[in-house]
């Protein structure tokens, strides 16, 4: 995989992405078996499609010249799905994935349960108390528009945050501000910590409360490699006026089947047996995808 920004005969096609998210996932289980404490494994299954298409193909940045004043940004808002980050820029080359494995979690560790940006060059921004992600997001691209600059500025946000009514406060602002150079991943996979999200909170009509904020609105499944790239080709122009969220429909714990929306697997740990488990039904579940 070229560490160059990505142009656009050097991006990975689809069935290139899968099997990188496939990767992805694999390495996320084995640092889950390993590691001792808990690991948010279910929402990092869950957003690993995404974080794959958006570190594989959609962001314009650079692992060599993590400074570069032209590179795309990315906020994690859902912090707690750090790990799932770092391995999906371990993979783009940003540092090595042996690395999380032998330090994630440890006094010090530049790869901690949420991302640090003092730690961790690369990272765009201290991230982990929900609803904060897109308020630092619309004042990165306000700041991208205010000096003329043409990068985009990307974040992901878990379906359950968006309860916070900063993020509502933040969505007003971005299109108050005609930022069409703010993209906004949201992780729908209905869940919270410990219940299914429309049993705490009532967030449908979903799609239609962002668009009653004047948001451009793509509602895509975000397991489905093919609509994630379209909807990052389709994205407007960084100067074009209008920010887009692309509502991407999930599955916590996606790929391992006693995972897949069990509220038991917001966080966990694997022992060896459990880990051999999880793994087999990664592999069947892409087995059975690919037939």
């Amino acid at each position: 995989m070229s560490s160059s920004p990505l142009q656009t005969d050097q991006r990975p096609n689809v069935a290139e992405l899968e099997d990188l998210a496939f990767e992805l996932r694999r390495k996320l289980l084995q640092l889950c078996g390993t590691y001792e404490g808990a690991v948010h494994i279910g929402g990092d299954l869950s957003s690993a499609d995404i974080f794959t298409a958006l570190f594989h193909y959609g962001l314009n940045v650079d692992p060599t010249d993590i400074a570069n004043p032209a590179r795309d940004r990315f906020v994690l808002s859902k912090g707690h799905a750090a790990v799932c980050m770092y391995i999906a820029m371990a993979m783009r080359g940003f540092f090595s994935y042996e690395g999380i494995v032998d330090t994630y979690g440890q006094l010090d560790s530049a790869y901690g349960m949420h991302p640090c940006k003092v730690q961790l060059p690369g990272v765009e921004a201290s991230t982990g108390s929900l609803g904060h992600g897109l308020p630092l997001a619309v004042g990165m691209a306000l700041s991208a528009r205010h000096r003329g600059d043409a990068h985009r500025v990307f974040t992901l946000l878990g379906d359950g945050e968006t309860g916070e009514g900063s993020v509502w406060e933040a969505v007003m602002a971005a299109r108050s501000n005609g930022l069409g150079n703010l993209v906004a991943f949201v992780d729908r996979n209905r869940q919270l910590m410990t219940s299914f999200a429309e049993e705490r909170v009532a967030f449908e009509p979903y799609p239609d409360k962002w668009r009653a904020f004047g948001w451009n609105v793509v509602h895509i499944d975000g397991h489905d490699m093919a609509q994630l790239v379209e909807a990052l080709d389709a994205l407007p122009e960084p100067d074009s006026e209008t920010p887009t969220v692309i509502i991407a429909e999930t599955v916590k714990g996606k790929g391992v089947d006693f995972m897949e929306r069990n509220l038991a697997w917001h966080a966990g740990s694997l022992g060896a047996a459990d880990l051999e488990r999880a793994l087999a039904a990664l592999t069947a579940s892409r087995e059975k995808e690919s037939v």
